[in-house]
């Protein structure tokens, strides 16, 4: 999955937990492929996500919510 793939799916689900104007910075996590980090800015900690080829955007969805809510 693409960097622009995960920031539009992130955009989306954050959108749907009520922050439609999140500001976000979302970069691969060094050294493991298919892991991104993803720093909302004034929601600590950052959201850290798991998706390769072949996942779907609602597992990616289904990471945010969990993490977020947590």
């Amino acid at each position: 999955m693409e960097q622009q793939d995960v920031e539009r799916i992130a955009r989306a689900a954050l959108r749907e937990l009520g922050l439609p104007k999140a500001q976000l910075t979302i970069a691969p996590i060094a050294g493991r492929p298919g892991y991104w980090d993803i720093n909302i800015h004034g929601h600590t900690p950052s959201l850290k996500i798991r998706c390769g080829k072949g996942s779907s955007p609602q597992w990616v969805r289904d990471q945010i919510f969990d993490q977020y809510n947590q």
